[in-house]
């Protein structure tokens, strides 16, 4: 158990980010076909983004929390979705001219399109609290947490990223801020009592494995783990140290 004191220094290594969308879906994997979003972010979603706005090798994320401001509403539509895939072959050989170009044919009735029903959510808004660590590939004094948490703070704040965050699908793109952590108990979150959600998707790499990469051993193997998530006043409590006892890891 950790004292006083441990608690408030492990606290500053937290960013709180918020993050909205006209859609969002953060798809069911046990749905094969059809996708099929669950009623909230998950967490891998959320590490996710915070990685599009800056990750290093040397630090990761761990979900602290997710906070809903809005819930949404379920939208359900049709879309056209590409059933083939280029290979790395494929577009070699197309650039040295040993192969001619095979073009990827999308949409309605196309013969590489395939329509498929989504469950999505509309309008959707949330906060999403993470605590930064140091990876075995950190080299300190040089890697430390306060050029990393200033680092997030100022990318967040004038909008950069490496990359555009999703909300679950990569079209859904995510807008989102910098939150203070003054600022953070002054959102009004949804209204969202309690909700027991069942299994849901945690992550699909192993916490432990992303801080013990190192650099002689950099690549960390994808492992699919599910945890029985809550939400209580609008908030599910998702770090790895509170939610330990009900993650479950496939054994694949």
């Amino acid at each position: 158990m950790k004292h006083e004191g441990e608690r408030s220094m492990t606290r500053k290594n937290r960013v709180t980010v918020r993050v909205w969308g006209d859609f969002a879906c953060f798809t069911r994997p046990e749905m094969k076909v059809e996708r099929v979003s669950y009623p909230i972010m998950t967490p891998s979603a959320a590490r996710g983004i915070l990685e599009a706005i800056f990750w290093e090798p040397q630090m990761c994320y761990l979900i602290d929390q997710i906070a809903v401001i809005k819930k949404g509403n379920w939208l359900s539509f049709r879309r056209n979705e590409v059933s083939s895939v280029i290979s790395i072959n494929e577009a070699k050989s197309w650039m040295q001219g040993t192969r001619p170009v095979k073009f990827v044919e999308a949409g309605g009735g196309a013969s590489d399109a395939a329509q498929r029903n989504m469950l999505a959510l509309a309008d959707v808004e949330y906060l999403i609290t993470a605590e930064v660590c140091l990876t075995r590939r950190a080299n300190p004094p040089r890697d430390n947490l306060g050029k990393y948490l200033s680092e997030i703070e100022r990318r967040a704040k004038r909008g950069k990223c490496f990359h555009r965050p999703a909300l679950g699908c990569r079209e859904f793109a995510a807008d989102f801020d910098w939150v203070d952590s003054r600022d953070v108990g002054n959102h009004r979150l949804a209204d969202w009592a309690h909700d027991e959600l069942g299994l849901i998707l945690y992550d699909v790499f192993d916490d432990e494995l992303r801080r013990s990469a190192s650099d002689e051993n950099p690549h960390v193997r994808p492992q699919a783990s599910f945890f029985r998530a809550t939400v209580k006043d609008a908030v599910m409590q998702c770090h790895p140290t509170s939610v330990a006892d009900r993650i479950v890891r496939s054994q694949v």
